[in-house]
């Protein structure tokens, strides 16, 4: 239940806390992306260490978003709010001063620890500020500008890293924190909890999820290095595959799952999160290797990579609400079914980039083309996997829905990143083996720490003409290694559209879609504003 003698200037001073702090998560995490190239440069790591950067991250934030749920219910909002914003800001200290790309990526794990409790915590502060006739608004605030952070994420990330230093990104989340932290001691209310004997935060699914993601994980990015005969491939898939099988065994037994797998015997959830994972995983390409394309090929600035993200974030901002509307009116089997499909098109456009990349006539039209599929899509899907569950039980349906999407862009990039890494060193070798290099050419090529897309650096001690030659080789490379990329991308986004068309029935329990525009990209749909304290009246002892 809300919390009683709530003054309004608490209630807005809390608001702004939760939207300052998914703000920062936001604008941090879309930013990234953008600092890639300029961390490689500086740190080295190739593609593998690009992987790492990102999907350290999203591995624990992933595992741990849901469980971290329960500790706030147990807990209490601001404690673990509180815990999860100065996490946030300590972790973006160590990201900044990292001197090793190791250390940049155990940073960024413990960041993504952080930014797991800070998510549902920063809705569970709304839910307990705010009461039931007054949360719709403000969780809608609360989503629009975790919009707002996603669409000038990019866009100030590349013009810190064109400016000044790809270390100052992360620098800048302090004085955030700081803010934050402050509103938060003045106007979320602690609340002293009571442990019982149902009272259980499922730290071994957590950890079970945490080693079960990460094997297959590490065992992708490593893969085109080491290779599928080595035991430091081999050992972490088998055991990382036998560990994530093992969780979901606990999870279906334990009495307090994170995850309960009850929801996905029903048809339309089930269905629906099939979706969220090919889409998810299609959507995770244009944030990683498109970004990396553009500027490690195409010889784009930061900020002009950037600014790409602005073209889903606009379509989305005024499509999504429309259809949406739309998909209430006539079911949203239709609109998850086409959507996907006419978003593979985006990516089949995005097959006639070379080297060089017209933002207006080659760029500009893939991506109106893909957003507008992508608009359509979204919040139908969103209002269909809440509709599937039971009000009471719509926060943790949309939870799962959210860590799923996560799973697939932390799936999709360590995947798709170990296809590409392979197709990429096939390519080169191809290109190279007929030309006569020098000695020094060939032991550079092969020993190059730097095999990620764009030209491969050589040393100087090669001859220019062999310099020339492995350039010219390199950019073929990736450029083929990123039409693969692109290409994958259009098959997941048509299986998801064919999931939906063969799997999806228009659902019973009515969940507004446009009340779900953000999706699960962005913030939280309206309804599971109003479970807990339907749940907590359902559960109330009876006079």
């Amino acid at each position: 239940m809300a919390a009683s003698g709530i003054s309004d200037r608490q209630k807005r001073l809390a608001l702004v806390a939760a939207i300052l702090s998914s703000t920062i998560v936001a604008v941090d995490s879309t930013a990234v992306n953008v600092a890639l190239p300029a961390i490689e440069q500086d740190l080295g790591g190739g593609l593998a260490g690009q992987q790492w950067t990102v999907n350290a991250y999203l591995l624990t934030l992933s595992a741990l978003i849901l469980v971290s749920g329960s500790l706030a219910d147990i807990y209490g909002e601001r404690r673990i709010f509180t815990l999860g914003v100065l996490g946030f800001g300590i972790t973006s200290v160590l990201c900044a001063i990292a001197p090793t790309i190791e250390t940049l990526v155990a940073a960024r794990a413990l960041q993504g620890v952080s930014g797991a409790l800070l998510t549902p915590s920063a809705l569970a502060v709304i839910i307990a500020v705010f009461p039931e006739r007054e949360r719709g608004a403000a969780i809608g605030s609360w989503t629009a500008w975790g919009g707002i952070g996603i669409l000038i994420g990019p866009l100030l990330g590349g013009q810190i890293v064109d400016s000044l230093s790809w270390r100052l990104i992360f620098a800048l989340n302090v004085p955030l924190v700081i803010g934050t932290l402050a509103l938060a001691r003045i106007a979320v209310p602690g609340r002293a909890r009571e442990l019982d004997d149902t009272a259980r935060v499922d730290l071994l699914g957590a950890a079970l999820c945490v080693l079960g993601l990460a094997g297959p994980t590490f065992a992708l990015i490593q893969q085109p290095r080491l290779g599928w005969e080595s035991l430091g491939v081999l050992v972490p898939l088998v055991l990382g595959i036998a560990l994530f099988a093992l969780f979901i065994w606990h999870e279906s037994r334990t009495d307090s799952p994170m995850l309960p797998l009850g929801l996905f015997r029903r048809r339309n959830f089930a269905v629906g999160n099939i979706e969220t994972l090919a889409m998810y995983g299609g959507l995770s390409i244009l944030g990683f290797f498109l970004t990396l394309y553009l500027q490690q090929v195409a010889g784009y600035t930061a900020l002009k990579a950037g600014s790409v993200g602005l073209v889903p974030t606009i379509v989305m901002f005024l499509l999504s609400r429309r259809f949406g509307a739309a998909a209430d009116r006539y079911g949203p089997r239709l609109f998850m079914g086409v959507g996907p499909l006419i978003a593979a098109l985006g990516f089949v456009l995005m097959l006639r980039f070379d080297q060089s990349v017209s933002f207006a006539f080659d760029l500009i039209p893939a991506l109106l083309l893909f957003s507008f599929g992508l608009a359509i899509t979204v919040s139908p899907l969103t209002a269909a996997v809440l509709a599937d569950a039971d009000e009471h039980n719509a926060g943790i349906a949309s939870g799962t829905n959210n860590a799923v999407a996560r799973i697939a862009g932390l799936v999709a990039t360590a995947a798709i990143g170990a296809v590409v890494a392979v197709q990429f060193a096939g390519v080169l070798e191809q290109r190279l083996a007929d030309r006569p290099l020098s000695a020094a050419a060939r032991a550079a090529v092969a020993n190059a720490e730097s095999r990620t897309l764009g030209e491969l650096r050589v040393g100087s001690e090669v001859p220019a003409a062999d310099r020339r030659a492995v350039s010219e080789a390199s950019i073929a490379a990736s450029v083929e290694a990123f039409h693969l990329s692109a290409g994958i991308g259009a098959g997941l986004f048509v299986l998801a559209g064919l999931v939906a068309l063969a799997g999806l029935r228009n659902p019973q329990r009515a969940v507004r879609a446009e009340h779900c525009s953000g999706g699960t990209i962005v913030g939280a749909p309206r309804d599971v504003g109003r479970t807990r304290e339907r749940a907590e009246l359902a559960t109330a002892p009876r006079a």
